[in-house]
C-alpha cells in the first residue's frame, strides 16, 4: 500500500500559529522555566567539567608528590635497596609504581604484576626534556581505566630513566558520580523553588493585566470613571499612570461632549422658540392678505409687521452666524486708534430716534483726547447692542455713554436708570437668547449680549455689570491701550 504524505502549505501554518492562544500566565512560567533549565545546564556542565579536571589533577599532582620522594630515594640508593616501604604505603593507597631505565626496562620491581608499558616517541621527549608526563586517562595500555604520570630521574646530569605511578580512575569516577548526583538533586531542589517563584511573579504580573484589561473593557463600553492603582516600581506602574490619564481626559472628553449636546438641544430649542413667534405671525399675516380676511384699513398695518417679522429673522439668523463665526475665530479685528467723542456720538446719532420713541435721552461724556483702541466696526456692534438693551429696559430716563482713560486701559461706560437686572441673574444675561426677566417688556437680549462677550474678549479686553433691581444698569467695558 503507497504512503499517503500530507503537508501544511507555509501560508496555513503561519495561519493556525497565529490562531493558537496561549495565556499569558503560561507563556512567562515557560520563559522563566526555559531560562532557569537552560542556566542550569550550563552551570551543570562547566561544573561537571571543573570537578573532572579538578579530581583528575589532583590525583595527578597526588603521584607526582609520591614520584617526586621515590626518585629522591633514588638518588642516594641503587634501585631496589629499600622502595619496599613505598610499594606498602602506595597499595593501601591503590597506587602502583615502577622504576624503568632508557629502553624502558623495568627495574624495579624485579618481578611482579605491573604490565609493560611502552611510551610513545613524543611521551618519551617529554621524559628527555626533563619534564612529568601527565596521562589523566588512560585506557589502551592497562587492563583498566588508569591515572598515570612518569616521572624522569638523573644521574651526574644524565638520564637514567623514570618513575611511572599509576592509579585506577574508578575512585576518582565514583567521586564525580556522586558529586553529579548531588548537583542532579541541588538542581531540581533550585528548579521547583524557582517554578514556585516563577508561579507566584508570574501570576503578580498577570493580575496587573488584568486589572487592565478589565479596565480597558471598561472604557469601551463608556465607562471612564476607572482608576488603576499606581507605583513608581517598573513600567506596569508607568502605564497604569498614563491610562488613569487617559481615562481622565476621556471622562473630561465625554463630559463636555453631554454638555455640547445639551448645549445644541438648548440652542435648538431656543433658536426654534425665537423663530416661531415671527413665522407664526408672518404666516397668519399671508394667509389673512390672500383670503383677504383684512380690512384695507389695515393692510398696511399688517404688512409693516411682516416686515418687522421678517426683519427680526433675519437679525436672528445674521447674529447666530456672527456669534458662530467669533467662536470659531473666524472673525479678524483691524484695530486702529479712534476718537472717543467720534465713536460715541455714531452711536447717540443711530440710536437718537429709538431713544426718543422711548423718552430716553442718551448722554455723552468724554475727556479731552481719550482715544480707544480696536475695531472700529466691532465696537459700534458692542455699542449698539448694550445701548439697546438700556434703551429697551428704560423708560423717560437717561442713558449715560462715558470714557476714562486709565494707565493700561480705557474704560467705556454704558449706564442707564431703568429697572436694573436681579444680582443672581447678572451672569446668566451672556447666554444665548437668555431674557433676564419677561415681566420687564417684550423686547429681546437675543445673542446680542453674548456676541458682545466674545467681541470684547476678542479685543482682549474686560466688560463687567453692575446693577440693582429699579435703579439702573451699568456696563464697563476695559480695552488695553496701543502697545
Amino acid at each position: 500500500m503507497a504512503e499517503t504524505s500530507y503537508s501544511i502549505p507555509y501560508g496555513e501554518w503561519a495561519i493556525n500559529l497565529k490562531n493558537t492562544r496561549i495565556k499569558y500566565f503560561y507563556q512567562l512560567i515557560a520563559s522563566h522555566m526555559s531560562i532557569l533549565l537552560i542556566a542550569f545546564l550550563i552551570l551543570s556542565v562547566l561544573f561537571v567539567r571543573y570537578v573532572d579536571d579538578f579530581a583528575y589533577n589532583e590525583k595527578a599532582q597526588e603521584l607526582e608528590n609520591y614520584g617526586e620522594q621515590i626518585i629522591d630515594e633514588l638518588g642516594h640508593k641503587r634501585p631496589g635497596t629499600n622502595l619496599q616501604s613505598y610499594v606498602s604505603i602506595l597499595k593501601a593507597q591503590n597506587i602502583s609504581f615502577i622504576v624503568f631505565d632508557q629502553q624502558s626496562r623495568i627495574l624495579y620491581p624485579v618481578s611482579g604484576s605491573f604490565p609493560p608499558v611502552e611510551l610513545t616517541p613524543k611521551e618519551w621527549n617529554v621524559i628527555e626534556q626533563g619534564e612529568t608526563l601527565i596521562v589523566n586517562r588512560d585506557v589502551e595500555r592497562f587492563d583498566f581505566t588508569v591515572t598515570f604520570v612518569a616521572m624522569p630521574y638523573f644521574e651526574n646530569d644524565q638520564l637514567a630513566g623514570g618513575v611511572l605511578l599509576a592509579s585506577p580512575v574508578s575512585g576518582v569516577s565514583e567521586m564525580i558520580a556522586e558529586l553529579n548526583k548531588t548537583l542532579t538533586t541541588a538542581i531540581l531542589i533550585a528548579f521547583a523553588i524557582a517554578l514556585l517563584f516563577s508561579l507566584w511573579l508570574s501570576k503578580m504580573h498577570v493580575s496587573r493585566i488584568q486589572r487592565m484589561q478589565k479596565a480597558t473593557s471598561m472604557i469601551s463600553e463608556g465607562h471612564y470613571d476607572v482608576n488603576l492603582p499606581e507605583s513608581n516600581f517598573d513600567e506596569f506602574g508607568d502605564l497604569a499612570h498614563d491610562f488613569n490619564k487617559m481615562a481622565a481626559k476621556l471622562q473630561q472628553s465625554n463630559e463636555e461632549i453631554d454638555r455640547l449636546e445639551n448645549r445644541r438641544r438648548q440652542f435648538m430649542a431656543d433658536v426654534s422658540h425665537e423663530m416661531r413667534t415671527p413665522l407664526t405671525t408672518i404666516a397668519g399675516i399671508m394667509e389673512g392678505l390672500r383670503n383677504n380676511m383684512i380690512e384695507e384699513s389695515q393692510r398696511e398695518k399688517g404688512i409693516r409687521l411682516a416686515s418687522e417679522e421678517t426683519k427680526r429673522l433675519m437679525r436672528l439668523v445674521n447674529e447666530n452666524l456672527d456669534y458662530e463665526k467669533i467662536r470659531s475665530n473666524q472673525v479678524v479685528l483691524t484695530k486702529e486708534e479712534i476718537d472717543a467723542d467720534e465713536l460715541l456720538e455714531i452711536i447717540q446719532e443711530q440710536l437718537y430716534q429709538q431713544a426718543k420713541d422711548k423718552g430716553n435721552t442718551i448722554v455723552i461724556h468724554t475727556n479731552p483726547g481719550d482715544i480707544i483702541y480696536g475695531d472700529m466696526d466691532r465696537l459700534i456692534q458692542i455699542l449698539m447692542n448694550i445701548v439697546k438693551n438700556a434703551i429697551q429696559f428704560t423708560e423717560g430716563g437717561t442713558i449715560f455713554l462715558t470714557t476714562h482713560s486709565e494707565p493700561d486701559h480705557m474704560s467705556i461706560i454704558v449706564e442707564d436708570n431703568g429697572v436694573g437686572i436681579d444680582v443672581e441673574e447678572i451672569d446668566l444675561i451672556w447666554r444665548r437668547f437668555y431674557k433676564a426677566d419677561l415681566s420687564r417688556g417684550s423686547g429681546q437680549f437675543g445673542l446680542g449680549l453674548s456676541i458682545v462677550k466674545q467681541l470684547v474678549t476678542l479685543h482682549d479686553g474686560e466688560i463687567d455689570v453692575e446693577s440693582k433691581k429699579e435703579q439702573g444698569t451699568k456696563f464697563i467695558i476695559r480695552l488695553p491701550h496701543k502697545k
